[in-house]
């Protein structure tokens, strides 16, 4: 016959067991909490003109007004070219020209197209090659305020040896109202800040020798990369 010590003893193990699978879920919420808000401290409200120039403008498709943005950088003479990073490849500069009639002129002399990024990893790999083979050491980089933290990080790692001088764009809707009263712009931020985690977290592997995920440098012959209709690049 058990006793009532016997009887209580198993439920310790479970009970402890218990404990220490809620108090770990709490410290992933927090954690991710904090790490959010953290995310959130580094995307700027507004746009700010950049406080020195650079040899080199890159621009990340994907966002609105971006590429016009960077059009106004290059037209104030704050880099020399401009790469638009992430083109569909059906596009032309014809095509965007169309779209910016007030820089037109710019097309033809000083700006360059790239369609072969996928990802912003590969904007930033293309970025690289672009910059080395004009010998340029610094380079202002386009793109949203909501994009630019996990931009910078892939930048930053492809050329660690380059100037990176952020221009985030602030999108009218991100103006109009807080980020928190927007399903929409809430779920693009939740998005955008794992994908940051990621890019980190794959940044720091590379660093002990790691890669969990390799770019893919080049499709299979005869194999063209999909891409929706316009240019959706990060």
């Amino acid at each position: 016959m058990s006793s009532p010590t016997d009887d209580r003893s198993p439920k310790l193990p479970r009970g402890w067991l218990r404990a220490a699978i809620v108090s770990t879920i709490a410290l992933v919420f927090v954690g991710a909490a904090a790490g959010f808000v953290a995310f959130l401290s580094q995307l700027r409200g507004a746009e700010k003109v950049p406080d020195r120039r650079a040899d080199g403008i890159v621009v990340l498709t994907g966002g609105s007004s971006r590429v016009s943005d960077a059009m106004e950088l290059l037209a104030a003479g704050y880099g020399r070219r401009l790469l638009i990073s992430g083109v569909h490849p059906t596009s032309t500069a014809n095509d965007i020209s169309r779209t910016l009639p007030e820089n037109q002129s710019f097309m033809t002399c000083c700006v360059d197209l790239d369609r072969t990024a996928l990802s912003t990893r590969g904007n930033a790999a293309e970025a690289r090659r672009w910059a080395e083979g004009r010998r340029f050491t610094s380079l202002i980089v386009v793109t949203s305020n909501y994009h630019m933290p996990r931009a910078l990080v892939e930048f930053s790692h492809a050329m660690p040896r380059t100037t990176l001088i952020p221009f985030a764009v602030v999108g009218e809707k991100w103006r109009e109202e807080p980020w928190w009263i927007s399903g929409s712009t809430l779920r693009l931020l939740l998005s955008e800040y794992v994908k940051y985690v990621a890019a980190e977290l794959r940044v720091r592997l590379e660093g002990f020798g790691i890669d969990l995920w390799p770019e893919m440098s080049e499709q299979p012959a005869g194999q063209q990369p999909k891409r929706p209709a316009t240019a959706q690049a990060n």
